[in-house]
């Protein structure tokens, strides 16, 4: 091939090689969370009423746009995929279903480009509406919120919209009034371990009870993190106890904070600060995650009113330190020295 001033152009040999070798496969290890996604409706764990109701307008032809907000790994992003499998056949899916992420670009010119285009085409052979999924939809610039409100009025004949995001205040009040908003609250414990032990049975993964509330108690509600975690500690340790799981998530064991308590609290300055340092060090354990595990005692323990609101400001002072970026070394001998005065004072008012 030449060019236009009579070169000739050589392509690189390396892009054809490139063009030939198959991709990588992903290790299975990778789609866990993928794998057990439900794919019904019926599937789904929990937020029955959510369900129940959104079961409803598709049975009766009437789904309204939606918002779904909540926190992440809740379900959110599985029912909205759920709905569009029923009501779309595999064939049709990728006609009438246009999803969008985070990861894509969506700003202003993607709202007047593909889903004004994509909102604005009639099915002509099939019956129903198109669905247009925004996932995480509060990443969305400020214009483009603006741009989507005459998009989703303009088009509600033939498109429905989904919006789905972790925080509502991020999405502008127009959009929120134009759809129907569900919250999808933490998964409680009762509905997390029947899908962690059916998980755990499909995989034979050794797990102990302890190993199962563990999971439960760090992922606060998140199904997606309880599985990530469970995958980690079973491909790192082979069995899913209590303390593998705190040691693959870098979390701070219940006997070591037990330990830190009782060093603040009945020890002096210097052994305390020596003892609780050379414990992060060992285990690399980062003072924030601590102190949010010794904020849980605090609460447990029986402390005096007054001393129990002295304890709690010095500890939500250091947190908004930490996160402005201070030295933690500085931050412990703040901690050590909050729980010291505490000392002080429950001996002076005993």
């Amino acid at each position: 091939m030449h060019t236009e001033s009579g070169r000739r152009s050589v392509s690189a040999p390396t892009d054809t090689l490139t063009a030939r070798l198959p991709l990588p496969r992903m290790p299975a290890a990778f789609r866990q969370v993928e794998k057990y996604r439900p794919q019904t409706l019926d599937d789904l764990i929990s937020h029955q009423d959510i369900l129940s109701t959104i079961q409803k307008f598709i049975s009766e032809d009437k789904l309204p746009h939606l918002l779904f907000y909540g926190p992440p790994g809740t379900g959110k992003t599985s029912t909205i995929l759920a709905c569009a499998k029923q009501l779309y056949k595999d064939k049709e899916f990728n006609a009438m279903v246009l999803e969008l992420n985070a990861s894509d670009d969506r700003g202003i010119d993607i709202v007047r480009g593909p889903i004004l285009s994509f909102a604005s085409t009639r099915t002509i052979f099939k019956k129903g509406f198109k669905l247009v999924i925004l996932d995480e939809a509060d990443a969305m610039t400020q214009d483009a919120q603006n741009a989507l409100r005459r998009v989703i009025e303009k088009f509600t004949e033939n498109t429905r919209f989904c919006m789905i995001c972790n925080y509502l205040s991020k999405i502008i009040p127009a959009l929120q009034s134009r759809c129907t908003r569900f919250r999808f609250g933490p998964l409680s414990s009762e509905m997390m371990v029947p899908r962690l032990e059916y998980v755990v049975q499909q995989e034979n993964v050794d797990i102990a009870p302890d190993g199962m509330k563990a999971l439960v108690t760090l992922s606060s509600g998140d199904m997606r993190r309880a599985l990530n975690i469970l995958q980690s500690t079973n491909m790192a340790y082979g069995k899913v106890t209590e303390d593998t799981v705190y040691t693959c998530t870098g979390h701070p064991l219940k006997a070591d904070i037990a330990n830190i308590l009782d060093w603040m609290l009945n020890k002096d300055f210097s052994t305390a600060y020596k003892n609780i340092m050379q414990l992060k060090t060992l285990k690399g354990l980062a003072l924030h995650d601590i102190l949010t595990e010794v904020h849980v005692y605090v609460h447990r323990v029986d402390f005096p009113a007054s001393v129990r609101i002295h304890l709690l400001t010095k500890m939500a002072d250091i947190e908004y330190r930490l996160a402005s970026g201070t030295s933690e070394k500085i931050q412990l001998s703040s901690l050590i020295a909050a729980f010291q005065v505490t000392r002080d004072m429950i001996a002076a008012e005993a």
